[in-house]
């Protein structure tokens, strides 16, 4: 089996996760959600609504200020939405997962050895770019 075929593999398995599996319902479950859909849909007018009193020259601070407000509780609401928390959580869980695969990916690629390497969470300040690889 070459490289492209074995990730091809590991795709497969990746799906097969409980935690992808869990993500994919959950994400499933928002689309259906006719309230939560429609609170996004707020969100959505709420932020091109600031956009483009933002991008006025005569704009109105006051009007800005009001749209933040409203676009603030708007998306509070939808992060308090059952459907959207659940997403939330599981998505958070899949891409630990998803960070801790492509962490040993790099390590092997970096020559550590496979069989031993591996991320650790606790050590990641999540800040990629002065990283010296997840030891």
């Amino acid at each position: 089996m070459d490289i492209i075929e074995l990730t091809r593999e590991l795709g497969r398995q990746l799906q097969a996760e409980e935690s992808y599996i869990a993500m994919r319902s959950a994400q499933q479950a928002c689309d259906e959600d006719e309230a939560l859909q429609g609170l996004i849909g707020e969100f959505n007018l709420k932020r091109m609504a600031i956009n483009n009193e933002a991008q006025k020259d005569d704009r109105n601070e006051e009007t800005l200020k009001r749209l933040n407000e409203e676009f603030r509780a708007v998306y509070a609401q939808v992060m308090q939405n059952e459907n959207m928390t659940r997403y939330n959580a599981a998505k958070n869980e899949f891409d630990a997962l998803l960070q801790r695969v492509t962490a040993i990916i790099g390590l092997c690629a970096d020559g550590e050895n496979p069989d031993t390497c591996d991320y650790d969470a606790a050590s990641c300040g999540g800040d990629c770019s002065s990283c010296g690889g997840c030891h």
